[in-house]
């Protein structure tokens, strides 16, 4: 017995509505806030590292912010130019910030400064709530 398989995605009827939906979440006022702030988040933590002047011993969480602050930007601006294509992976964001608020305590060979770890615990709680408040975008309803 050989079953049926079904067409693509993109012929589904609903799909049209389900990105006008996304698209329309992501053009709100809080849309466009929650991406800038998740953008200008990203770009911080990016550069935190030469903002806070981390220590020689902590090269290995300066290269994770880096690292983490251009993939939150990336995502920002992705979510920023496509929300209905992108809203998939905003959970990543959350778990991006989470890892920031941890990344000095369990890094191996990093010596943990009060202002390194300062930096990124406030960020990276920064980050986990904007990328709380990306995933329930498309809960928003326009009224």
């Amino acid at each position: 017995m050989e079953m049926a398989q079904a067409g693509p995605i993109e012929k589904h009827p609903d799909l049209a509505e389900m990105r006008a939906r996304y698209e329309e979440a992501s053009e709100t006022p809080q849309g466009q806030t929650l991406e800038g702030a998740t953008l200008l988040a990203g770009v911080y933590l990016a550069m935190s590292p030469w903002v806070i002047q981390f220590s020689a011993t902590s090269f290995d969480v300066a290269m994770g912010n880096l690292i983490v602050g251009v993939t939150v930007a990336v995502l920002a601006l992705a979510f920023a130019s496509a929300y209905s294509r992108t809203h998939t992976v905003s959970w990543v964001v959350p778990l991006l910030g989470a890892w920031t608020v941890i990344a000095p305590f369990v890094v191996l060979g990093s010596a943990v400064g009060l202002g390194m770890m300062l930096s990124n615990v406030i960020t990276g709680a920064v980050i986990i709530l904007l990328g709380l408040g990306m995933s329930a975008l498309t809960l928003m309803r326009r009224e």
